[in-house]
């Protein structure tokens, strides 16, 4: 995103002001003491960490704008909450509140609706990766989480994957010299191959080939997962009967596969 040809909301990014340290340190001192004009130049000054923080969201097909809006308020949210007396920068307390914001505003807002449980559980596990990452400098495992929460592996993830944005096809994920390798490129289905296609297709063309009674006796063997002795009870039959009648309906098969 070039600062210089964007407009947001109606705001021009290159006109943005960028606060010294300095600046932000008397803005914040003015803040607490309850001055709203600090408190806007203060918002007004930061606004290109929202900026940054929105890169992130590019492609996910949501309004620049409205995303642009939420992260304000992640922003304000982040100055009311922010304790001067802390040794940390102001941008890496904020960044998180502004990112949490956004994706509040992106889960709330999503077509695939996600429980609430499953969604509460789901930014537990990402506040936990967050603090775990800051604290050991490096990614924590599923596991460590789910033990720091006092949850099972399975459920963790499965939380995580009903917040995860859905994917289209379509999108690209990689490009040189105007050709592109697109997600469906990358994506193989080993259960629905042209072989097993063909096969199922010959399977379902022998089967048309049997008598009433074998198909029948097949469907309660194999689909209702019935004893030869059952099938032979309900159809009236003795077991030795629907023995043959299975096994010359098999044999029928295989020969017309």
């Amino acid at each position: 995103m070039q600062y210089n040809k964007v407009e947001i909301c109606g705001v021009n990014t290159s006109k943005l002001k960028v606060l010294s340290s300095a600046e932000k340190k008397e803005l914040l001192a003015k803040i607490k003491e309850g001055d709203k004009t600090a408190k806007e130049k203060f918002v007004s000054g930061n606004l290109r960490l929202v900026l940054s923080v929105i890169q992130r969201f590019n492609n996910r097909g949501e309004d620049l704008d409205d995303l642009f809006q939420v992260g304000c308020i992640g922003l304000i949210k982040a100055i009311n909450n922010f304790d001067v007396n802390q040794n940390v920068q102001f941008s890496t307390y904020a960044v998180p509140m502004i990112i949490g914001e956004i994706r509040r505003y992106m889960r709330d807002n999503n077509s695939i609706r996600v429980s609430r449980s499953l969604r509460d559980m789901a930014y537990k596990a990402l506040t936990e990766k967050e603090k775990l990452t800051s604290e050991n400098s490096c990614e924590p495992r599923i596991e460590d989480i789910a033990k720091n929460l006092e949850l099972k592996r399975e459920d963790i993830v499965m939380a995580l994957d009903a917040i995860m944005d859905p994917v289209s096809l379509f999108e690209p994920v990689y490009s040189e010299n105007g050709d592109s390798v697109y997600v469906m490129d990358q994506i193989c289905d080993t259960n629905n191959s042209d072989e097993n296609w063909i096969e199922e297709i010959a399977l379902k063309e022998a089967i048309k080939r049997l008598s009433p009674r074998e198909k029948k006796i097949l469907s309660k063997r194999f689909f209702d997962g019935k004893t030869q002795m059952e099938v032979a009870e309900e159809m009236g039959i003795s077991q030795a009967q629907v023995s043959r009648l299975e096994k010359s309906a098999m044999s029928q098969i295989k020969k017309h596969i």
